[in-house]
Formats: structure tokens, C-alpha cells, sequence
């Protein structure tokens, strides 16, 4: 794949992702308007499980993009903040307090640590097959938790499955976190000598 390929922006993925991130409003609706936990469970059900999908077509189709590759991850983070917010809000909440902090805590972290690694010159970081995993597990523990919270009769069986996802999902994540650090400083080093060795040449 060119330079120019990868410098698209109408691409199938980023449709695929601007699609997840319109549904988001809808995902509200059903929570606070409709007082639907298990259809707002369903749609965040789907929001998460279609995660592979734009990634899957990019590389299968060749259209991975710059766009898609900023684009994708800012999805999986807004999808966090709004979906797992949304949980806390509601009474009772959709999922246990200190595991929403712990994991919009994690994401804080790091979309802050990223910015600022940005700001300062360091080279693009790619997510990590660790913290893929993590996410991975999350996405799907949330919805099943909210799930669990609903008043249908497998609440607590969705409830039981929701914890089996999200603990190991919470454990990746902090874990990639971690390995995100020295990552990171690699990642500003390499970059601050590609920019001196640019303003050399």
C-alpha cells in the first residue's frame, strides 16, 4: 500500500466506525428515555462486537488508512465514556461503581498520557495485541452486565457471564497500560530524532 493509499479518508472502515459512533445517541435514548436496559444492553452489545469489523476490512480490502488508524481508537474510547457512563447515571447503576472507575480510569490515563505524548513530538503508538484483549473483554462485559441489571429473566445469568468478561478484560487492560509507558517513551525519543534529523537535512 502507497503513501497516498494510506492518506484516504472515504474509506469502508471509517464509515464502518462513523456508523458505531452515530448509534451512540441512540444507545442514550434507550437508556434514559425508554428506561430499556436490555435493548440499550443489545445496541452496546453490537457497537462492541462490530469493533473487529472495520479493522478486519481495512486489512482484508487494503484500506487502512491514517484516518482509521486515529479514527478507530477515539471509537473504542468514546464508546467507553458514553457507554459505561451512561451505566453509572441510571439508578441503579447498570454495573458496579468501582468497576466503571476503574476502567474510566484506565481510559483517562491513557488518552491523556497519549495526547501528551503527541504534544510533545513523540511518533504515532499502536495499540498492543494486550490491550486489543482488554478491550475486547470489556465491550463485551458491559453489555452483559447491563444486561444483568435488566428486569428479564436471564438477568442473572447475562450478570454471571458479564463478570467472567470483565475481569479478565480490567486485568489485559491495566496490564497494557503498563506496558504502554515504556512504549511511550520509546515512542517521544524516536520521534524527536526523526524531527532532528529532518531539521539537519
Amino acid at each position: 500500500m502507497t503513501e497516498s493509499d494510506e492518506s484516504r479518508i472515504l474509506t469502508i472502515p471509517n464509515l464502518v466506525t462513523c456508523i458505531r459512533l452515530a448509534c451512540l445517541p441512540l444507545y442514550l435514548v434507550l437508556l434514559f428515555g425508554h428506561d430499556d436496559r436490555a435493548g440499550a444492553a443489545a445496541l452496546l452489545a453490537v457497537l462492541g462486537a462490530t469493533d473487529w469489523v472495520d479493522g478486519y476490512i481495512a486489512r482484508r480490502f487494503h484500506q487502512v488508512s491514517n484516518l482509521g488508524k486515529i479514527l478507530d481508537p477515539v471509537a473504542d474510547r468514546l464508546l467507553f465514556f458514553v457507554g459505561v457512563g451512561g451505566m453509572m447515571l441510571i439508578d441503579p447503576p447498570g454495573a458496579p461503581l468501582w468497576f466503571c472507575w476503574a476502567v474510566i480510569g484506565r481510559e483517562i490515563f491513557v488518552s491523556v498520557a497519549v495526547l501528551v505524548l503527541a504534544a510533545l513530538g513523540a511518533k504515532r503508538i499502536d495499540v498492543t495485541w494486550v490491550g486489543k484483549a482488554g478491550t475486547f473483554g470489556l465491550m463485551f462485559a458491559f453489555p452483559l452486565l447491563l444486561a444483568g441489571s435488566s428486569s428479564i429473566s436471564s438477568a442473572p445469568i447475562f450478570r454471571a457471564l458479564g463478570w467472567m468478561a470483565g475481569i479478565p478484560g480490567l486485568v489485559l487492560a491495566y496490564i497494557a497500560a503498563v506496558r504502554y509507558v515504556p512504549i511511550g517513551l520509546t515512542a517521544l525519543r524516536d520521534g524527536r530524532a526523526a524531527r532532528s534529523r529532518t531539521a539537519a537535512g
